[in-house]
Parts: C-alpha cells; structure tokens; sequence
C-alpha cells in the first residue's frame, strides 16, 4: 500500500486502436455496469458502485497528440 493507494489502484494503463482511433486509459481492473459520455466522444465506463474504471476517447488522434501526452508519478511515492 502506498500512500493510503493499494497497488491494483496504480495499475494504469493506456491503450491505443490505430485501427478504431480510440483511445483507452485504464484506471484500475474492474467489470463495468454503466458508463457516461462525459463529452463529445469522451466516455468513462463505471463499476456498479459509481467508480470510475476506464475513459474511451473516441476519434482519439483528432483530440489528443503524442506531444500532449505526460505521465507523473509525483506524489506517489514517499
């Protein structure tokens, strides 16, 4: 546990369809029962307790480029 965060909590994951232009951020493993479109072509998929598990971002290399893309792990870890 850190920081109060189990490790199944830190397992992000970022995934890329080339094919389908979506792009899938994984926040924690999980089966979704629910999901909200949040904003034009941007869904978060929800288990049954309201907790977010993943966001879908649709049509993903007209919204986001690589460039725009960072990754922190401040504040993490002691």
């Amino acid at each position: 546990m850190l920081n109060g965060i189990s490790e199944a909590e830190v397992s992000m994951k970022i995934k890329y369809s080339r094919d389908a232009d979506v792009l899938i951020i994984k926040l924690r493993e999980g089966k979704p029962s629910d999901s909200r479109d949040i904003a034009e072509g941007i869904i978060v998929h929800l288990t049954a307790k309201g907790q977010p598990l993943e966001i879908e971002i649709l049509d993903a290399s007209k919204v986001v480029q690589k460039k725009d893309i960072e990754v922190s792990l401040g504040g993490l870890f002691p």
